[in-house]
């Protein structure tokens, strides 16, 4: 299953049909089995860094949108972010608001 898991970039339903096992029994390893719950989680690791791989190397080829993405994600502390703002242009007095 590990295995299947692994080859399929860690979807499950691909990876069940893939070992022949069921997505109740895959569930059922990882909340009774430490051992499974564990390599499950650094495939998934070992997941994010292939995909974050791919991401640099659409940055590397100018891809605006790779670029954007990663800056809104990584780069939040210097800036990049979008926040909604919304403006409230009410004339009516608060007096519906009662302390």
């Amino acid at each position: 299953m590990l295995e299947a898991l692994e080859r399929s970039l860690g979807i499950v339903s691909t990876a069940c049909e893939k070992a022949g096992v069921s997505r109740s029994q895959h569930y059922n390893w990882l909340r009774d089995d430490s051992e499974y719950r564990e390599a499950v989680r650094l495939l998934d690791e070992r997941t994010i860094d292939f995909a974050e791989s791919h991401l640099h190397a659409l940055i590397k080829d100018k891809n605006p949108a790779a670029t954007i993405f990663f800056l809104k994600t990584k780069g939040k502390n210097r800036g990049y972010v979008e926040r909604q703002e919304i403006e409230v242009n009410d004339p009516r007095p608060l007096t519906w608001f009662k302390e």
